[in-house]
């Protein structure tokens, strides 16, 4: 299958927030937090339970919103224009990030969380156009190349984050002005990539158009909560999902800190970052390959099973070694595991309706993601040891594939 003209645009938007996913989310923000952090006398174990709770915190409001903005995107020319909402919210405030002072490290956590519902948000429209840019046939190929892509494209930004930092800004910066001017780069990649997704992607799947689609929206999403007998295969799917993802996108979010917290020096992160993310670009392609040469369950499951065993790895961990096995595991399944949930929900969902399905999909991966980075914070504080944190994770993988290894006793196809 050739990848059309509107197909990569909608891939290019994987590559134009993967800046964000890596210098902000990842890589620069959790090491310039904790360090500003811990220089006003926080201790680590509190700073990384501190940046857990802003993450639980935004995700959170994200994912009350979620499904009532997915339903008024499903109203014609609905879902570009929210997309640019977002996209614009989260765009302004991670230059907003680059303009507080170093000092105020309460601050830069309050605007990380504005940006943060930005970047989740616009996710949100972002994945739901995946059925107006391709059929049930495609979705696997398409979806995984938005996530392979998507972390190539992180490479690129955050190579150009690494000048900065390898040379001190050209030696004219400190390690905090670099940090800030690292926000600046991941604003304007995301403007950027976002541009072809604007001119050349159209929504092709709607529902009726009313006169009051706000009201409207809130109506179909209690409709659909009322009816869900209808669609017990996407029900519980979605719970299946709210466990797995959790731990998913907590280790992402957590893992810069638990790396700090177990004494790995942040060059050495750095370039852990950058391993990753080049890993995940032909793995996550790979898993494409596996979900349509045997199934996409298989594909799910293996990603899910590998997850597992991270988590219980995690309790060794004790060297920069350890911390480079654990990280390049990751990558092998991160992006595969992601796209493939995508592709799979993409394909039993009725196409008229996505993008409010997809506020749905959004609100329990979201939602998920504050139970997992507090679940890290409370069990950090408790022992001490973020490392038992990470491995506490695994309970949540463990519940995810118990139920999605049982959706083949479902029924294959939701009613509409």
């Amino acid at each position: 299958m050739k990848i059309n003209k509107k197909q990569w645009s909608w891939i290019l938007y994987d590559w134009a927030n993967s800046g964000y996913g890596i210098i902000v989310t990842t890589a620069v923000l959790p090491v310039y937090f904790k360090s500003i952090a811990q220089a006003d006398h926080v201790s680590a174990a509190s700073s990384t339970a501190f940046w857990g709770y802003a993450n639980s915190f935004g995700t959170l409001l994200v994912s009350i919103l979620a499904p009532f903005l997915g339903a008024l995107a499903d109203y014609p020319n609905f879902k570009k224009r929210l997309l640019n909402i977002f996209c614009w919210l989260g765009i302004v405030s991670t230059v907003g990030l680059a303009l507080l002072p170093a000092t105020q490290w309460r601050w830069i956590l309050a605007i990380y969380v504005i940006s943060a519902i930005g970047y989740s948000a616009s996710n949100l429209f972002y994945d739901s156009f995946l059925t107006d840019v391709a059929d049930n046939s495609q979705m696997n190929k398409i979806s995984t190349h938005g996530y392979a892509y998507g972390y190539l494209g992180g490479v690129v930004a955050f190579s150009l984050f690494l000048v900065l930092y390898l040379t001190n800004g050209f030696g004219a910066m400190d390690s905090a002005a670099v940090s800030r001017w690292s926000f600046i780069i991941a604003a304007v990649w995301w403007i950027i990539f976002y541009l072809p997704l604007q001119k050349n992607v159209h929504q092709k799947y709607s529902v009726a158009p009313t006169s009051a689609p706000l009201a409207g929206s809130f109506k179909r999403v209690f409709q659909t909560i009322r009816h869900i007998k209808q669609y017990k295969q996407v029900a519980w799917f979605l719970v299946a999902y709210f466990f797995y993802i959790d731990g998913v996108d907590t280790i992402f979010t957590m893992a810069t800190a638990i790396g700090m917290d177990i004494g790995v020096k942040t060059s050495v992160l750095m370039i852990v970052m950058l391993v990753v993310q080049l890993v995940a670009f032909p793995f996550s392609i790979l898993f494409g390959w596996i979900a349509d040469r045997f199934s996409t369950r298989e594909g799910i499951l293996l990603g899910i099973f590998v997850y597992l065993v991270i988590c219980l790895y995690a309790l060794n961990l004790h060297t920069t070694a350890d911390f480079w096995i654990l990280a390049i595991l990751v990558g092998t399944v991160q992006g595969g595991l992601q796209a493939l949930s995508r592709s799979f929900f993409g394909k039993i969902i009725p196409k008229d309706s996505g993008s409010e399905f997809f506020g749905f999909y959004n609100i329990l991966g979201k939602f998920s993601a504050v139970m997992g980075p507090f679940l890290v914070g409370i069990v950090t504080q408790l022992t001490g040891k973020s490392t038992i944190g990470a491995a506490s994770l695994s309970v949540l993988f463990l519940v995810g594939l118990i139920i999605f290894a049982m959706l083949p006793k479902l029924s294959n196809s939701p009613k509409k």
